[in-house]
């Protein structure tokens, strides 16, 4: 059974950092993109980030630009987002995804994990 779990949510201030990380099990992903994606209650999920199988293509939502960074360790079978200089609008339940199948729909998904930034 194939799982992605992700974990390093949390609730925090604005301005501070997070790292958050998914680990998966049940099959590599190591010639699969892999990516995250958020959601806050009311509005539909949102792209953040995605990193290509061997870490040659990386794409960011706009608004992360410049202060999130996506990186993975193929040996771990884990995908990272390194989150600074966070802000209120940043807040959503974060999910972590493997093996795109198209522009923004992904075959596998987690659980999700929830960041909560205070002003």
């Amino acid at each position: 059974q194939v799982q992605l779990v992700e974990s390093g949510g949390g609730l925090v201030q604005a301005g501070a950092s997070l790292r958050l990380s998914c680990e998966a099990s049940g099959r590599t992903f190591s010639t699969d993109t892999m990516g995250w994606f958020r959601q806050v209650p009311g509005k539909e999920r949102e792209f953040v980030a995605s990193v290509s199988w061997n870490g040659g293509w990386i794409d960011y939502e706009n608004s992360v630009k410049g202060r999130f960074t996506i990186s993975r360790d193929n040996a771990k079978n884990t995908v990272y987002l390194e989150m600074n200089s966070l802000k209120p609008e940043d807040t959503a339940v974060y999910y972590c995804v493997a093996r795109r199948i198209r522009v923004n729909e992904y075959e596998y998904w987690g659980q999700g994990t929830q960041v909560t930034v205070s002003s």
